[in-house]
């Protein structure tokens, strides 16, 4: 038995809460448009491929990743959206903003996960902390018509355990002396932090639960694995090492944009399109958020889902597509193949900075590039006033002309938070 279980001292605990919203960019559609409820309804049209699905749609079979031609041809009466993922930002801010209501430190970990330090609330609240939670996912079922699950305990990986014990539209709460009897019932590939090939190694170990790892000795889980599994042994025995961090999320290490179409395709004009379209997008979203990369790297996928990859220095950090768009088209030449379908193309913009802090250069492609900067934050602000599209390059148009051949609805902001 571990230090913990078999009746040692227990520190002092924290009460950490996990909010998960359920089938969330479903449910905001739904929250949007009540006619959908209890309707088998994937989104992900954009991308050619399944990115969320309703529980109805899961009953049918259906999972995340399907192709969006294989759900049309299979599940015919399914409904299928394009993602509006500026909705999806707005619903997650509004949703986060009910938690702290009642908790100070918020992290907000993915755009429909958050966690909450409610450790100490009871007294002031005059609630315990299921109440608090209670509260909570009734706030945001009733305001926003938003489906939540919930899990509170003593650490951040229990309360994960606990918000997907009973979901959707869950609740659960996991205590010190309950730990046990949850963890016994949880297989280990399930924990948080422990990947497939991680649980293969457990399991040969005869390791097959999350209580079974817990009750090992801490000596032994030093001597096997490396420093975050020590993390994650504590958290399951009720230590908090995990600590809540507060600041939002504003800065991002890469952006990307891909787009999968069907049939796949060798035509260069077109695929050369796509990347324009991609990389259009790409900059959009980092003008968003005040940011320019230092590097862009872009990608074919051929209809063998083999990838072809090129990542381009850029002397002077850009978010103005024309500059991007020249030089991903010089890299093309060297990743295209005749003969070769390609059924999907991609750009990463990588090693983001503020806009602010960009260098200049000695041979004028600074003020080239400014002067597109400035030039696309006047169509940024035409396009908020009278909707996407109402500009773009002419090196896009073959995309958006043939867009019936593809998946992608004029959205620009439909990837606004993926990276």
């Amino acid at each position: 038995m571990s230090e913990i279980f078999s009746g040692g001292t227990i520190p002092k605990q924290k009460t950490i809460l996990h909010m998960d919203g359920d089938a969330f960019f479903v449910g905001v559609e739904v929250a949007r448009n009540p006619k959908l409820k209890g309707k088998p309804v994937v989104t992900g049209e954009e991308r050619g491929i399944v990115s969320a699905l309703s529980y109805e749609a899961k009953a049918l079979g259906i999972i995340r990743g399907m192709p969006i031609y294989r759900v049309k041809k299979d599940f015919p009466k399914v409904l299928i959206l394009p993602g509006d993922y500026a909705s999806y930002a707005r619903y997650s801010t509004m949703m986060f903003d009910v938690v702290r209501r009642y908790a100070d430190d918020v992290e907000e970990y993915s755009i429909d996960e958050c966690f909450a330090d409610l450790t100490g609330l009871e007294p002031p609240l005059k609630m315990t902390y299921r109440q608090i939670a209670e509260r909570i996912k009734k706030e945001i079922t009733e305001e926003l018509g938003l489906s939540i699950s919930i899990g509170v305990a003593p650490t951040k990986v229990l309360a994960k355990v606990a918000s997907k014990w009973v979901k959707p539209n869950g609740l659960t709460v996991i205590t010190a002396s309950t730990a046990p009897d949850f963890l016994a019932k949880t297989p280990i590939e399930k924990i948080w932090g422990i990947g497939p090939r991680t649980a293969v190694l457990l399991q040969k170990r005869q390791v097959h639960t999350a209580l079974d790892f817990a009750t090992k000795p801490l000596a032994w889980v030093k001597q096997h694995f490396s420093k975050p599994y020590e993390v994650i042994w504590q958290e399951l025995n009720c230590i908090s090492v995990m600590e809540i961090d507060p600041m939002p999320k504003t800065v991002y290490s890469s952006v990307q944009k891909t787009r999968t179409f069907h049939p796949p395709t060798n035509d260069k004009t077109f695929l050369l399109s796509q990347l324009s379209k991609n990389i259009e997008d790409a900059c959009a979203k980092a003008r968003h958020f005040a940011l320019v990369p230092k590097k862009i790297a872009i990608f074919l996928k051929t209809q063998n889902f083999k990838y072809v990859t090129g990542t381009i220095p850029i002397a002077s950090p850009t978010n103005a597509p024309e500059v991007l768009i020249s030089l991903a088209g010089e890299q093309f030449k060297g990743m295209h193949a005749r003969g070769v379908l390609y059924r999907t193309t991609g750009v990463t913009l990588q090693e983001l900075v503020s806009d602010s802090v960009s260098q200049g250069d000695l041979f004028g492609s600074t003020d080239r590039a400014n002067k597109f900067e400035l030039i696309h934050k006047q169509i940024d602000s035409l396009e908020n006033k009278f909707g996407k599209r109402v500009v773009y390059l002419a090196s896009t148009h073959n995309a958006l002309k043939r867009k019936k051949i593809g998946t992608d609805p004029d959205d620009l902001d439909r990837n606004l938070l993926f990276l």
